[in-house]
């Protein structure tokens, strides 16, 4: 095993916090790239400094900005398909959006959202039977998600806090998008109706939202309210679990705003 010296480490930290890359860093001393980043991480925890980034990156924590649009969505998305770990093998917890194979486009908006409210955190895409866990891991995760906790969401209270409120009241249509895109559809409906004594087949759009939580589904409602959407529940199979649009003015804005699925 080869020891080197404070003199090499403190060259590889300071030629790190220049902007060259570990990999160029580890060729131009001759030490191992393992080495470097094992520097690179003692550093930052002496420091407090966030895993993977070399300055603090939380709004709440370090009152970095925030991409107000891109986090009501991301926040949309984990109210519906998201789910955060806490740390148990790994140094940090993340966070995992599940999105379905058949919307790839969704796939790649999720995973630019969360690049967006998480710059220096790097994500990856965990390939599972018929969708993707779109991933990304950091300590601040619970600071900008608070809704996290014990047993599943319908079974706890989900409250935004006063900061969340109105980002989502300042971006009301990002924050439909992602429980659209997470827990919601647009579809075709069809009805028939007689007119002159003939039955005719009618159809029109309709978008569903559908989430067993009373919470997230008022938060969803009381956004529409705000938008002056029209919404009505519908109970299927004896349980109130969906919102359904479907006036045609009503329509035409989640049109305008959401969109299908794609």
């Amino acid at each position: 095993m080869i020891f080197h010296g404070m003199t090499v480490r403190q060259k590889a930290l300071d030629l790190l916090d220049s902007g060259a890359n570990g990999a160029d860093v580890a060729r131009r001393l001759n030490v191992p790239r393992g080495t470097v980043s094992y520097w690179l991480h003692m550093e930052r925890s002496k420091r407090n400094i966030c895993p993977g980034t070399r300055t603090p990156s939380c709004h709440r924590c370090d009152g970095v900005g925030l991409a107000g649009a891109d986090y009501v969505y991301l926040l949309g998305l984990y109210l519906g398909d998201g789910h955060i770990s806490q740390p148990t093998q790994h140094r940090v917890p993340s966070m995992m959006i599940t999105l379905d194979d058949c919307w790839p486009g969704i796939q790649d908006e999720a995973g630019a959202a969360i690049h967006k409210v998480f710059p220096d955190n790097a994500t990856c895409r965990v390939r599972k039977p018929g969708c993707r866990n779109i991933k990304v891991y950091s300590k601040h995760l619970l600071c900008l998600f608070p809704q996290h906790g014990p047993r599943r969401k319908h079974e706890r209270e989900i409250a935004l806090e006063v900061w969340q409120q109105e980002l989502v009241d300042a971006n009301p249509w990002p924050f439909v998008r992602g429980l659209v895109h997470s827990d919601g559809c647009r579809i075709i409906n069809w009805t028939t109706r007689m007119v002159g004594g003939v039955r005719k087949r009618y159809e029109y759009p309709r978008y569903w939202f559908t989430n067993v939580s009373d919470d997230i589904r008022q938060l969803y409602t009381d956004t529409l309210d705000k938008l002056g959407i029209k919404w009505t529940h519908c109970t299927r199979a004896g349980k109130e679990y969906n919102i359904s649009v479907a006036r045609r003015a009503s329509v035409a804005l989640m049109d305008a705003h959401v969109g299908p699925k794609y």
